[in-house]
């Protein structure tokens, strides 16, 4: 029978060998491994959000053998995303149980499988001491709630990017790791930001920091442009079947419900999200801060500017956005949507662009097999559920912590204040402060959250 209870020692000890053999094949568990696996408990993990992205990272620990989803859990019980009913793939928490009891009851004999359980409240997954640890993979607004309280319960967590909604929500997360810390039960902890365990974006920042442009100059980061026009209905219609749409919007406030900011597109709602900026500022601009070097430090100034509004009237995000940021160093980076999508640097010595899949540079060696980057190697990670997994055995930091995908974001949390004030910010990346400023910072550590679900 598939245990869910929380591991002994003994098999928490093997589960620590396992995973470190399994750490040497992060493309694939070898036989003798997947058997081991197979004997023991495996890592016990809750699924909480099962929307598109939900249901891409949960397939990802379906098909790892040293972990088994014992919970899922969302507000909407089936829905179609962005689709008419009955269009598409199924998604919300009753396929989600389903796909993974199909999963795993077709992998054992009859009646060794015990279930996988559905819930609406993720505050019952987190009670639950037989589970490791959890996924999130809700909207941004829900993130940080979610994240502290499974810290707080002793879980690993994996989040999506972006990891926090706001910038106040992303030092509380930092110092609920921090707690963990200093109690002697040390977090795992995995942004969603999987370029990181990607080989092209890996390669090209062991070129940037091995010297091979010489100086740098600057830096241009590449984003999607967000939404012009309304994406569905903004007239307001019933909440659909099977969703409790105060919850869906928890610690947001309470707006009427409108197909044109619920499933894929509630984003555009600042309520909810952040945009596509806040969407893809933690993919681009991560590899950015990679290669700068600056996971744990950031900008010394940043500009909003050339900010255009959609057209929908609902909808408060950027359609086209720009973002000027300087680093020490003398390095200007340039956060935008009228640069090539992904992430380009400039030295003196020459230029190297990366995106999803591509990758050019001024001196083509510099991409082939045979060339050596040079004594800096970046964190290796082939997979990043695989990290997060290894790590978990391992309890080492994962490739995407915390803090790095909170500073990652930081420039896309203080543009949007730069944007309300009309004037560039100095920035104190060790502080996390705007420099000689008040209304600037009160407007940064805004957190507009609805009881109880208050940080």
């Amino acid at each position: 029978m598939f245990q869910i209870s929380q591991p002994h020692n003994k098999h928490r000890r093997e589960f620590l060998q396992i995973a470190t053999a399994a750490s040497l094949t992060p493309w694939m568990i070898g036989s003798r491994v997947a058997q081991a696996n197979a004997a023991l408990e495996r890592v016990s993990v809750g699924v909480i959000g099962t929307g598109g992205r939900g249901f891409q990272v949960m397939n990802e620990f379906l098909r790892h053998p040293s972990a088994q989803i014992v919970a899922v859990c969302d507000v909407h019980e089936l829905h179609y995303r962005d689709n008419p009913w009955g269009k598409g793939a199924r998604m919300g928490a009753v396929p989600a149980r389903e796909l993974v009891d199909n999963h795993y009851a077709s992998k054992t004999k009859s009646g060794q499988y015990a279930g996988c359980n559905q819930y609406k409240d993720y505050r019952r997954v987190l009670e639950r001491e037989d589970i490791d640890a959890v996924l999130v993979a809700t909207p941004d607004h829900w993130h940080a709630k979610i994240t502290i309280d499974a810290l707080r319960a002793g879980k690993d967590v994996y989040c999506e990017k972006p990891v926090t909604h706001y910038f106040a929500e992303g030092l509380a997360l930092m110092r609920a790791v921090a707690e963990r810390q200093a109690a002697g039960k040390p977090a795992v902890f995995q942004v969603g930001s999987q370029q990181r365990s990607d080989s092209l974006f890996r390669r090209a920042v062991e070129i940037v920091r091995n010297g091979h442009l010489g100086k740098l100059s600057r830096v241009e980061v590449g984003l999607p442009p967000g939404y012009e026009n309304a994406q569905a209905s903004i007239e307001p219609t019933e909440v659909p079947r099977g969703l409790d749409y105060d919850m869906w919007c928890g610690p947001a406030e309470l707006l009427a419900y409108l197909p044109a900011r619920h499933h894929r597109w509630w984003r555009t709602t600042r309520a909810f999200g952040g945009g596509v900026l806040m969407d893809w500022i933690g993919h681009h601009n991560d590899i950015a801060h990679w290669a700068l070097d600056q996971d744990t430090g950031g900008p010394t100034r940043v500009e909003a500017v050339n900010w255009t509004p959609s057209r929908c009237p609902i909808y408060d995000t950027p359609h086209q956005y720009e973002i000027i940021c300087s680093y020490p160093g003398g390095v200007e980076s340039r956060i935008s949507t009228k640069v090539k999508l992904g992430t380009k640097w400039i030295g003196e010595a020459g230029w190297l662009w990366v995106n999803r899949g591509k990758i050019e540079a001024s001196n083509p060696q510099w991409l082939t097999p045979e060339f050596n980057p040079g004594d800096w190697q970046a964190y290796h990670s082939d997979q990043h559920v695989d990290n997060f997994l290894q790590c978990i055995g391992s309890r080492k930091p994962c490739i995407a912590p915390a803090e790095t995908g909170h500073r990652s974001i930081t420039p896309g949390h203080l543009g949007y204040v730069s944007h309300a004030l009309s004037k560039p910010l100095t920035w104190d990346a060790v502080n996390h402060e705007i420099v000689g400023d008040d209304q600037a910072m009160q407007l940064l550590r805004q957190t507009p959250q609805r009881e109880p679900w208050k940080i």
